[in-house]
């Protein structure tokens, strides 16, 4: 039976790219920085599950323009931005399980890479899946290898994002409206990828700042 979860609080196309604010970039940074590497050093240092469970699900009941307030404006290649980008996977995830695992089965179906077995998702992957995996994601932030983690994010958004471009094309001459949305995410989503590959690897140098 599939898990019950509580129903995220949405965020539009222009949050998803980015939620802006007025705040000094100066206090925004350090602010970030402090609070990403405590948060992390804390956790992982003692990764007790039951604070473990309550980050993985932070969201779901304050919303993800919280943690946007802290992480969202800094560098996607520093530990602030690794951890936000993390978090804006699980909520593009269950924000729609349904459509989101269509478009990763349609991605894992239309390119021939190692990123089904990275990612790591139950096959078939269906929306229980697809969520099972968002936690799966996140929760290795905390009490696994952080570079695996962020590198299975890139991968899920790597497969969901080649699954928007094929449905796009396909939805182009029935539906304009639809296939414009599906290219911008899968933009997006390549984007996401690219940025969380890059702090993956970052990680691993031990400059992940």
């Amino acid at each position: 039976m599939p898990r019950e979860h509580h129903r995220p609080v949405p965020f539009t196309d222009a949050e998803f790219a980015a939620i802006q604010g007025g705040e000094d970039p100066a206090v925004v940074n350090r602010v970030a920085h402090e609070t990403a590497h405590a948060l992390l050093h804390r956790v992982r240092t003692d990764p007790d599950p039951e604070v473990v469970e309550r980050l993985v699900t932070y969201t779901d009941t304050n919303g993800i323009d919280a943690l946007a307030e802290l992480w969202a404006r800094v560098s996607p290649h520093t530990l602030p931005g690794a951890l936000w980008r993390i978090y804006l996977v699980r909520a593009l995830i269950l924000q729609d399980p349904t459509e989101i695992s269509y478009l990763f089965e349609r991605g894992t179906a239309a390119i021939a890479t190692i990123d089904e077995a990275v990612a790591g998702a139950e096959r078939p992957t269906g929306p229980s899946e697809i969520v099972t995996l968002a936690d799966q994601i996140l929760r290795g932030v905390f009490t696994g290898d952080f570079a695996v983690a962020l590198d299975r994010g890139a991968a899920f958004c790597r497969l969901v994002a080649a699954g928007a471009a094929e449905v796009a094309d396909a939805a182009e001459s029935s539906s304009e409206e639809r296939a414009t949305v599906l290219t911008t995410r899968a933009l997006r989503l390549t984007d996401l990828a690219r940025e969380l590959a890059a702090a993956a690897a970052l990680w691993r140098r031990d400059s992940l700042d």
